[in-house]
């Protein structure tokens, strides 16, 4: 599928972080029994990811929450009223329960026009962006004049039942530990994204358009066992095969690429920033290598953030934008993977 827009603009965006850190060595640390039974060198995870350091919620808190605090933040930054949002879309993968929706609960907590369009979008690490589409296609049509999406993700229940299921596990071998890999590299974070009608706008920070690709015969690469509520009981697990995923991943990357450059007119040189999923520096790089562009226009958060599903790649343009990194008239590129495989790409006009 492909898309461009006339009258759309990214208005704001708002990210939250939880304050506690952990790092890959303290992951690592209980890990040790595991780690030494199997004779893997101490410092692995950070060497092969990385990712220094991640960000975890304090025990009970919901996706809503935090999802709330980001789109304040937002709805802040662009300066709009809020009578104006005409959809609100919640794109995490994490959510507070299977039903109603968690955007229903963050549309109250926001105090959000009950004239609006409020549901759940569900695409794994593409969420966001998928739901960025969606309100621009409502924009371009004239149906909104500004929508919010917003995604509160939850790694540490994922993490930590992870590392109690490897210790507990006496048949674990240094093969079978590689499908727990990508969970050891999950993070949290919150964030929003407001988009307005070109009428309203005031920043002048316009979303062109952009390309989306399927292979589903790659649906088995990444799966996890559980995505509801945040009761007591939950715990889920996941099973990704980290190398095959990263493969196929940037694979499809370099496709959808080469079709969004198509589409928006563009070539590699007109970029002078990009913005991507953060998921580890070997997939940085592969994907960087498949699409031609250079590695220096790359802006990471994966070192202190992790991977932080939907909320990764806005979160990681939102602090690009706090640091100044990108100058009016400058051509942004939003690179987004997600298992599936699906993979959708958008460019901006700062």
């Amino acid at each position: 599928t492909k898309m461009l827009f006339e009258k759309v603009y990214i208005e704001g965006l708002g990210y939250h972080l939880p304050e506690d850190i952990v790092t890959s060595a303290e992951i690592e640390k209980r890990l040790a029994p595991l780690y030494e039974r199997l004779k893997l060198p101490q410092g692995r995870l950070e060497l092969m990811s990385g990712i220094k350091e991640r960000r975890f919620w304090d025990k009970g808190i919901v996706p809503s929450e935090v999802a709330t605090i980001a789109g304040e933040k937002a709805i802040a930054r662009a300066g709009i009223n809020k009578d104006n949002i005409g959809c609100l879309i919640s794109a995490s993968v994490c959510r507070d329960f299977i039903e109603p929706s968690t955007a229903s609960i963050i549309h109250r907590n926001l105090k959000i026009p009950s004239e609006a369009f409020v549901f759940d979008v569900s695409n794994a690490c593409l969420g966001v962006l998928n739901g960025m589409m969606i309100i621009a296609n409502m924009i371009d049509q004239n149906q909104i004049l500004a929508g919010l999406v917003v995604a509160g993700e939850n790694g540490g229940p994922l993490l930590n039942n992870t590392i109690e299921t490897l210790l507990s596990r006496p048949d674990i071998t240094r093969s079978t530990i590689k499908s727990s890999f990508a969970s050891l590299t999950i993070g949290s974070a919150a964030v929003g994204v407001v988009l307005s009608h070109k009428k309203i706008s005031r920043q002048g920070h316009r979303l062109i358009g952009g390309v989306s690709l399927a292979e589903t015969q790659f649906n088995h690469l990444c799966r996890g066992n559980d995505d509801s509520g945040t009761s007591g009981n939950w715990s889920p697990l996941m099973e990704t095969d980290s190398e095959a995923l990263m493969q196929e991943g940037c694979r499809l990357a370099g496709k959808t690429w080469e079709r969004t450059r198509e589409e928006l007119g563009w070539v590699n040189e007109d970029v002078s920033r990009v913005f991507c999923h953060q998921v580890g520096k070997g997939h940085r790089k592969l994907m960087y290598e498949n699409l031609g562009l250079d590695l220096q226009k790359d802006f990471s958060t994966l070192e202190f953030l992790g991977n932080t599903g939907a909320a990764s790649l806005p979160t990681t343009l939102a602090m690009g934008i706090e640091k100044n990194i990108l100058n009016p008239g400058d051509k942004a590129a939003l690179l987004g993977i997600g298992s599936g495989l699906n993979c959708m790409m958008m460019g901006v006009e700062w």
